[in-house]
């Protein structure tokens, strides 16, 4: 395993992160997912990320209990705070009161005094900013959390967040978006904004949600016990099983092959070309994924063999900086 500084702070990470959206709590039994937890921590990586939404709160509980005995001081523990966590009318958002009692409900979930990274997981237009990076702001100063990141925001919103992130005098250094060969909106705005701040990208689904593994054949039923079979994964795959996109990911295979990876390799590797991107997150429902995926750490590939990757998918990419995560159909990160 490879690591890197998230952004210019001091803090290093994993450049394969941990991630248990759509996983743990929901689609796998816990047995399974701390198989997982244990071949991700057998492979080196020490970054974990998940959120107070996913699973409705119990995708944190398994991996505080997966994690309980492991040196807290080894681990990187990103969570986020915005999506409901409950029926009142507080129980979202990023009001002063949402954020300061739900950093306390995922401590105790994860049964630690502190997560490394507090991420906002999406940009509150009902809330004023100034109010959001104060409470952060407390929430950092208490000792709660070591560092502040965002989750989807725009550019724009990301330099407001930053600039009030300086007067408060805490570190705001990360960014999470969608990024991947399929989805490249990041790469106009918000990426040439966080080089310059000094905030590096913590991206998820860096294989479009497995549809870059290849195992999506076009004209094909999608394989049982895939994401796309799923009732609660399968939205978020649909958009990418259309015909002209599988095939254009059926004619990754070669290149896969001649790099010696496998296209889900391939596809990891390639956000991690990116120098602003700190660490990419794996989810996996068995132990076998962590172990093939972590092997794109550390990967070069060839400025030939990005070129041929661009000249196959861009037709297809998504680049749009105005289409994002938050406003994109049937997407909920």
């Amino acid at each position: 395993m490879e690591f890197r500084h998230l952004g210019r702070s001091g803090l290093i990470v994993s450049e394969i992160a941990y991630g248990n959206w759509l996983t743990h709590g929901s689609q796998v039994e816990e047995e399974t997912a701390a198989a997982c937890i244990r071949a991700a921590l057998d492979a080196g990586i020490t970054t974990f990320d998940t959120a107070d939404v996913y699973a409705e709160t119990r995708a944190e509980s398994v991996l505080g209990r997966a994690l309980k005995g492991e040196r807290r001081e080894g681990l990187e523990i990103l969570t986020k705070v915005y999506w409901p966590t409950g029926p009142g009318r507080n129980d979202r958002g990023l009001s002063r009161k949402h954020v300061m009692e739900s950093i306390n409900g995922s401590l105790r979930r994860l049964q630690t005094d502190y997560v490394d990274v507090y991420q906002a997981h999406r940009y509150d237009t009902l809330t004023p900013l100034e109010e959001t990076m104060e409470a952060f702001a407390d929430v950092v100063h208490s000792g709660k959390a070591h560092y502040i990141g965002v989750s989807e925001w725009t550019a724009e919103q990301i330099r407001a967040g930053h600039a009030l992130a300086r007067e408060l005098r805490i570190p705001l250094v990360s960014s999470q978006p969608q990024y991947s060969a399929l989805w490249r909106v990041i790469e106009a705005e918000v990426v040439p904004a966080c080089e310059e701040l000094g905030i590096g990208q913590v991206v998820w689904s860096p294989i479009a949600q497995g549809v870059l593994t290849g195992k999506y054949l076009p004209g094909a039923e999608p394989p049982a016990g895939s994401r796309a079979t799923d009732e609660r994964g399968s939205a978020f795959v649909s958009r990418w099983l259309q015909p002209e996109v599988l095939e254009r990911v059926q004619q990754l295979r070669p290149l896969a092959d001649e790099a010696g990876l496998s296209p889900a390799q391939l596809a990891v590797a390639w956000v991690l070309q990116n120098p602003n991107v700190s660490s990419a997150i794996i989810g996996a429902s068995r132990p076998e994924q962590v172990a093939e995926n972590v092997k794109a750490s550390g990967v070069k590939l060839e400025p030939a063999l990005l070129a041929r990757m661009d000249e196959i998918l861009a037709p297809v990419a998504l680049t749009d900086p105005g289409l994002t995560a938050a406003n994109a159909p049937q997407s909920r990160p």
